[in-house]
């Protein structure tokens, strides 16, 4: 709670549960990357209900202009997952735009429940944010514009496929444009998705189309990735507009 309210995050909405731990994860580094070990069991996210959402957070989400939520939104509990469905279901019925992250973690369900219930968040969603690592798992497609027909299909009218150093592949059911990875070394990527898919929000609230907020996005997560940790790399706008203003291709049909 410091650390947010350091940052100037609201956090009135923040519901505590006082029986039960915030979840935590624990990352490792190994030639292949980052990986996450959890211990997320019996958390207080975890214990959502339903009910949560009439009592605490309906009103929070008709006056918001984007719901946000993830594939581990979905994969802390069966009551959690009912809970973020109901709260998807509510914002669209409210006017306020869904979008989802796949961030698939397949250490906190197995596969088949994690195929059955993204596949029907997406159907919920008003912009779906997968990574190409997590629709090989979920779907078996290996290629970008595939991967974007499987999510359209699935009813998201919006998608950005993340491609990490590759950059993203924005599509909005009439067109499809990549914006290309910035050349950086990379010290650790825990945090990278989250930091893309909160700049691209911030962006669209901000008033930008889905290209101009691909791109600010894209080179947002440039920057986290060159520092330890999720948060402390996360950058500033000022940084972000210093390296775009160093020259970033534009968007590519």
């Amino acid at each position: 709670m410091d650390l947010w309210q350091r940052d100037q995050v609201d956090t009135t909405h923040v519901l505590r549960d006082p029986q039960a731990p915030t979840g935590m994860y624990f990352v490792s580094h190994d030639a292949q990357g980052h990986h996450f070990s959890y211990a997320r069991s019996g958390s207080a996210a975890s214990r959502m209900q339903p009910q949560d959402l009439a009592q605490h957070w309906l009103k929070a989400i008709s006056g918001s202009r984007w719901l946000h939520l993830s594939g581990i939104s979905l994969a802390l509990s069966a009551s959690a997952c009912d809970t973020a469905f109901a709260a998807m279901q509510h914002a669209r019925a409210q006017g306020t735009q869904v979008a989802l992250d796949s961030n698939l973690r397949l250490s906190l369900w197995p596969l088949a429940r994690a195929q059955a219930c993204i596949r029907h968040a997406v159907s919920l969603c008003d912009l779906f944010l997968p990574s190409i690592e997590d629709m090989t798992s979920l779907t078996g497609l290996t290629q970008a514009q595939d991967i974007i027909a499987w999510s359209h299909a699935q009813g998201a009218a919006q998608v950005v496929l993340k491609l990490g150093a590759e950059g993203a592949v924005a599509s909005n059911g009439q067109s499809i444009r990549q914006v290309p990875g910035h050349a950086v070394t990379a010290l650790d990527a825990t945090g990278a998705g989250d930091c893309f898919a909160g700049n691209l929000l911030a962006r669209l609230t901000a008033g930008d189309d889905l290209w101009q907020a691909t791109v600010y996005a894209n080179a947002a997560a440039a920057l986290s990735v060159q520092g330890l940790g999720a948060v402390a790399p996360l950058p500033h706008r000022h940084q972000v507009m210093q390296l775009l203003e160093r020259g970033t291709p534009e968007p590519s049909a």
